[in-house]
């Protein structure tokens, strides 16, 4: 797996060493794994659990709609982290433009994704291909009221568990591609139509 970094704005690296110093509470074993690529039962889905899906896929599709202009992502907050995700074989997460406010706020909400994913075009420009919940898990297990792992929508969040690659606190996770179809299914980590290659660490 590789990782290309591009941290050339200095709140980020404010906001990484304070994600990276907040205290981990012991992650629940009943979260999805993080390595999960392939969404198990994808096409047994009941009518009613492929209603939710399609719901929240345009939940998200219209709360993000306006960030296929990056440029309007970064005027609302958004700022690149963790430069361009790839993995070996699983295909690629992109790049994770992050909201710092929404983030720490740890609130869970379709209309309001603490990251918008973009990935790179031969053209030099970013396409726009969906967003990604994140939550700490000791942020989550601090109210008594959690006392399972988040979901959104009837979609369960995946654990990454630390240490992990970003260098950041256990947290849990949901991918929805809302604008790139994954043939592995819509809520899965990785997505393997995405490709890191056209990223030379310079974004318009």
């Amino acid at each position: 797996m590789k990782l290309i970094t591009r941290l050339n704005d200095p709140w980020q690296y404010f906001l990484t060493a304070a994600l990276v110093l907040m205290s981990v509470l012991p992650s629940p074993a009943s979260a999805q794994a993080s390595h999960s690529h392939i969404s198990t039962g994808e096409k047994q889905l009941t009518t009613e659990q492929k209603t939710a899906r399609s719901a929240l896929l345009k939940t998200v599709r219209d709360s993000t709609e306006r960030f296929k202009d990056v440029a309007q992502a970064e005027a609302e907050g958004y700022s690149l982290m963790f430069g361009c995700v790839s993995g070996d074989s699983a295909g690629a997460m992109g790049l994770h433009y992050v909201n710092g406010g929404l983030l720490k706020a740890g609130i869970i909400d379709p209309t309001r994704p603490p990251i918008v994913i973009y990935e790179p075009t031969k053209d030099g420009q970013l396409k726009l291909i969906g967003a990604d919940f994140l939550v700490f898990v000791d942020q989550w297990n601090k109210d008594p009221e959690h006392t399972a792992p988040p979901e959104l929508m009837g979609q369960l969040f995946h654990l990454f568990d630390a240490p992990n690659r970003f260098g950041l606190p256990a947290f849990y996770t949901l991918h929805v591609w809302a604008w790139k179809d994954n043939p592995n299914g819509a809520f899965v980590n990785w997505h393997p139509n995405v490709s890191c290659e056209q990223f030379s660490g310079v974004t318009p």
